[in-house]
């Protein structure tokens, strides 16, 4: 089992930035990869940047150039740096964990933290 703990969402003006955070217990040690993906109102989830246990990145488009993916392992936390921020980020950002255990994937999800990009 993982835990899953996101925080650092807010209202930000255009332009600015935010830093979210996510903390994972339980079974991390069995963590292969984990991620922020996000969802606005209306619109399926979709992926935001990924990082592996060997902390290989990979960014969609949408946040490339701007938002950068850290893990800090000695904390069990991933953060993501989002900057320049735009209104069409707006959305309820969640935390991923993949888990594979004995040939097995398991996905694991924190509760989302809401993200609002507002004048």
């Amino acid at each position: 089992q993982v835990q899953l703990v996101e925080s650092g969402g807010g209202l930000v003006q255009p332009g600015g930035s935010l830093r979210l955070s996510c903390a994972a217990s339980g079974s991390i040690g069995t963590i292969s990869a984990m991620g922020w993906y996000r969802q606005a109102p209306g619109k399926q989830r979709e992926l935001v940047a990924t990082i592996t246990s060997g902390s290989r990145t990979n960014y969609a488009d949408s946040g490339k150039g701007r938002f950068i993916i850290s893990r800090d392992n000695t904390k069990n936390t991933v953060h993501l740096q989002m900057n320049s921020l735009k209104p069409e980020d707006t959305a309820v950002y969640y935390c991923n964990a993949r888990q594979i255990v004995l040939g097995l994937e398991y996905a694991y999800w924190g509760q989302g933290t809401q993200v609002t990009v507002s004048s």
